[in-house]
């Protein structure tokens, strides 16, 4: 199918994935299976091979991972299993799919989607994109183009990780409610603000289909927008990535 890709978004408990139409932002079929335990490379790789089989007559491939990404190599491993530190992901992908894979960053695959089809379309200046699941991932966006690689869930906070204070996963774990977590979040937001101000502030992952339970609790100079493909970003992110 000519312009369309398959997207893959990694998540602690799932891995999503798409065909999406990448000249218009539109996801298509969709499937979500459960993250293999332990999440090894091997045991991810024979997972997205089976999408991939339930997904067919996509012209490449995508996959948004939770890790630093250099050269098509996963660098750091602060949410996932160690072994994939090191590994050659791309390379992996592409044969074992038998075509192009594109391996990236997770936050940088949503905040290329929310900037070219969601809440950050056509924003100019200091756009940053946060992710908020099992970490905080974060994409800074200067006039549209992407800083990648960033890691702005562990900068310090309270004497640990940010991301070990406002994280969904942090939420669900202490069974905080709406305005105690939107307290952390907008003390974590704070700090960003201190940092970067930025002009926009876009907040992904699945969190994002509560903002209006949340976002009477956020705090900040800067706008805060919701992520306008929710939790699709990270799937129509990757494909893009492999256009």
């Amino acid at each position: 199918m000519a312009g369309v890709n398959l997207g893959i978004d990694f998540g602690g408990s799932s891995i999503k994935a798409g065909l999406v139409d990448v000249e218009r932002g539109r996801l298509g079929e969709t499937i979500s299976v459960p993250t293999p335990v332990p999440s090894t490379p091997h045991a991810v790789v024979e997972v997205i091979r089976g999408i991939d089989a339930r997904l067919p007559g996509a012209a490449a491939v995508g996959f948004g991972f939770p890790s630093v990404v250099k050269q098509g190599k996963a660098c750091t491993a602060a949410n996932i299993d160690a072994a994939w530190i090191g590994a050659d992901v791309g390379a992996l992908l592409t044969e074992a799919l038998g075509r192009r894979a594109t391996f990236l960053n997770d936050a940088d695959a949503a905040g290329l989607a929310e900037m070219r089809f969601g809440a950050g379309r056509d924003v100019p200046g200091t756009v940053l994109v946060l992710t908020f699941g099992t970490g905080i991932g974060s994409a800074p966006f200067i006039d549209g183009k992407l800083l990648p690689n960033t890691e702005f869930g562990h900068l310090e906070m309270r004497g640990g990780s940010a991301e070990l204070w406002a994280s969904a996963r942090v939420r669900t774990e202490l069974s905080l409610d709406w305005p105690a977590w939107g307290a952390r979040v907008s003390e974590y937001l704070a700090h960003m603000e201190r940092l970067f101000w930025p002009d926009l502030m876009i907040l992904c992952g699945g969190i994002s289909e509560h903002f209006a339970d949340f976002a009477p609790f956020l705090k900040a100079r800067a706008p805060i927008r919701p992520a306008a493909l929710g939790a699709a970003a990270g799937i129509i992110g990757a494909a893009l990535a492999a256009a």
